[in-house]
């Protein structure tokens, strides 16, 4: 089989960390690739901010978990790299032009043997005066919304298995 097929049949959501840092030769590439989804007219509205160092990925996953409100939760499951996709709030596709990053941050990360998951709620997080501080002292000009978060480590243990496809899946009109 296609090794990008393979790939998108059986990457899964990783949810469990070792603490070890990524190798930078695997943060590259995975980052590579999300600079290589499909925009709307090419547009290229996306933009990944990458963190690593722990107090910066503690300060986001407490508004994260404050905006699932649970501020005692840990949305970021000690993943020890997080992604966050922002987009040009002008751009008409900026939610599609940044879920398509995540979805390539993910495959990528699975082809390499990184877990990783989307986190939901960076819309809120940089919609809020806190987030727009962030974006701020990250050097994050201009106008974006968050789409998404992909956090990324070293897998701890086996993924849930596969889930049979429901049969009404697809719909062909002849």
């Amino acid at each position: 089989m296609n090794e990008i097929l393979k790939a998108m049949e059986e990457r899964r959501s990783c949810r469990s960390f070792l603490s070890e840092q990524l190798k930078e030769s695997d943060l590259e590439q995975i980052l590579r690739a999300g600079t290589f989804a499909a925009t709307g007219r090419g547009l290229q509205s996306p933009k990944i901010v990458v963190l690593q160092d722990p107090a910066d990925i503690a300060a986001l996953e407490r508004m994260n978990a404050a905006v699932l409100g649970n501020p005692a939760g840990h949305p970021f499951f000690g993943a020890p790299t997080v992604c966050v996709v922002l987009a040009a709030a002008d751009a008409s596709t900026n939610v599609e032009d940044g879920s398509l990053v995540i979805g390539n941050l993910m495959l990528a990360a699975w082809s390499l043997g990184v877990g990783a998951c989307w986190i939901h709620r960076a819309r809120e997080e940089f919609a809020s005066p806190e987030g727009k501080a962030l974006l701020k002292k990250w050097g994050v000009e201009g106008d974006y919304i968050g789409v998404g978060h992909c956090i990324l480590g070293y897998p701890t243990g086996e993924f849930r298995p596969v889930k049979p496809r429901k049969s009404d899946y697809i719909l062909r009109v002849k």
